[in-house]
C-alpha cells in the first residue's frame, strides 16, 4: 500500500524513483513505523499520508541546481531523520551529518543507515547550539536542512553556524512561511546570509501551500553565536 501511494504521489510531483529506491523508502517505511509502536517518532503512520507528508515532503526540497555541487549535507534536528535519509535515497551521493538532540533517535537513526545500506552517513547526538560550536562542525556544511524544528527566526541561529561561506541554509516550511520570513530577515543579515529564495511547494492531495526557503551564506557567522538555547527562543536578533 505505502509503495503504491509513493509511486502515486510522486508521479503527480513530477518525480520518478526506480525500483532501487522504492525498495529503500518502503523498508525506511517500515521500521519508522515499526520503531514508533514503542518509540515516539512521528503522528503519521497512515501510508498514503507517510509518503506525502513525509516522503514527499521531504524531495521537495531537492533542486538540482542547489544540489548538482554539494558534497556535505547537514540535518539539524533530524528525528526521525527527515528530510536527509529520503534526500539521501533520492540523490545517495549525499554526504550526510545527521544530528539530533535524543539519544533514542540517534540509536534508532543508526540502525536506519544500516539496513538501508546508507554509506557515507555520520549520525550525532548533541544540541545544535552547542556542537556548533566544535571546530569539527562550524561552517564545515555545504548545504543545512531543517524541518519542523522552530519558527525561522530561532531556526537560523541553530543552523547558520553550521553553513560554510558559499553554502546555503535550506528550511522546509509551512503555510505561515512569509510571515516567519519577515521575523527572521534581521536575524538572517545579522548570522551571515545573504539573498532569500523562496520556493513554493504544493505537495499531492493536500490544499495547503509550503515552502523551500533558502539563505546563501555570504560572511561568517559572528563567534558570539549561537547564544544558549533559552535566549535563543526569547531574546530576538534585531
Amino acid at each position: 500500500m505505502f509503495r503504491e501511494e509513493l509511486t502515486r504521489t510522486a508521479k503527480i510531483f513530477g518525480l520518478t524513483l526506480d525500483t532501487a529506491q522504492l525498495d529503500k523508502f518502503d523498508l525506511f517505511y517500515r521500521l519508522v513505523t515499526e520503531t514508533n509502536r514503542h518509540m515516539n517518532l512521528t503522528a503519521i503512520t497512515n501510508p498514503q499520508e507517510f509518503a506525502v507528508k513525509h516522503i514527499i515532503d521531504s524531495l521537495s526540497a531537492w533542486d538540482d541546481k542547489l544540489f548538482g555541487e554539494v558534497q556535505t549535507l547537514a540535518d539539524i534536528g533530524t528525528g526521525a531523520g527527515f528530510p536527509a535519509v529520503p534526500l539521501k535515497i533520492f540523490r545517495p551521493q549525499l554526504k550526510l551529518c545527521l544530528i539530533d538532540s535524543l539519544a533514542k533517535r540517534v540509536e534508532f537513526l543508526k540502525q536506519v543507515a544500516a539496513e538501508l545500506s546508507l554509506t557515507d552517513v555520520e549520525i550525532f547526538h548533541g544540541r545544535a547550539e552547542e556542537l556548533s560550536r566544535q571546530k569539527n562542525f562550524r561552517e564545515r556544511f555545504d548545504l543545512v536542512t531543517s524541518r519542523a524544528v522552530a519558527r525561522l527566526n530561532v531556526l537560523t541561529e541553530y543552523c547558520m553556524p553550521f553553513v560554510k561561506v558559499g553554502g546555503y541554509f535550506v528550511a522546509l516550511k509551512g503555510k505561515n512561511f512569509r510571515e516567519e520570513i519577515d521575523e527572521a530577515k534581521s536575524a538572517i543579515k545579522i548570522l551571515g546570509g545573504g539573498k532569500i529564495f523562496v520556493r513554493d511547494v504544493k505537495l499531492p492531495d493536500l490544499d495547503e501551500v509550503r515552502a523551500i526557503i533558502t539563505v546563501n551564506k555570504q560572511h561568517p557567522t559572528p563567534v558570539k553565536f549561537p547564544r544558549r538555547e533559552n535566549i535563543i527562543r526569547t531574546v530576538i536578533l534585531k
